[in-house]
């Protein structure tokens, strides 16, 4: 059972993004996690702690927010890549790897993370697919919100 239990509070996500911009200049963009609130809604604020650490406290459509703690594990501007590790509300890691596509860029978000808000254990199980749900929203309205951010130079 135990095994079970770590399999419903743990999360696999996969979002790719098409943009109308160089993967150098989306790269500078997601590399700079303190204008994230500015372009990207449900990111309600970023605050720096240092070099490559910092907190975030998000918020989509559900009513609750997440408070998270994320420390930078990997930059790699010459392969694409940011990288980060989680705490707090959620553990884990999240990866942005920023590549060319044609005259713009692919975006690959992956993260994998385990639920550590108490309630949202409590309600795994029957919350997963609103859970689900409100991660899809969130995702799109952070490609919607980058692309007009990138528009707007």
């Amino acid at each position: 059972m135990p095994d079970r239990s770590r399999r419903v509070h743990r999360y696999r996500f996969r979002s790719v993004w098409l943009l109308d911009a160089p993967p150098a200049v989306v790269y500078a963009v997601l590399e700079r996690a303190e204008a994230y609130p500015r372009w990207w809604p449900q990111i309600r604020s970023v605050t720096l702690q240092g070099e490559g650490n910092g907190t975030a406290r998000i918020r989509s459509l559900l009513p609750y927010e997440l408070r998270i703690t994320g420390s930078a594990s990997r930059r790699d501007p010459g392969a694409g890549v940011l990288e980060m590790m989680i705490r707090g509300d959620l553990e884990g890691w999240a990866r942005w790897t920023v590549g060319a596509s044609g005259a713009g860029a692919r975006v690959l978000f992956e993260q994998e993370v385990v639920v550590r808000r108490p309630l949202m254990r409590w309600l795994a199980l029957p919350g997963r697919p609103l859970f689900l749900a409100n991660h899809a929203l969130m995702m799109r309205a952070g490609r919607r919100g980058l692309a007009a951010w990138l528009a707007r130079g």
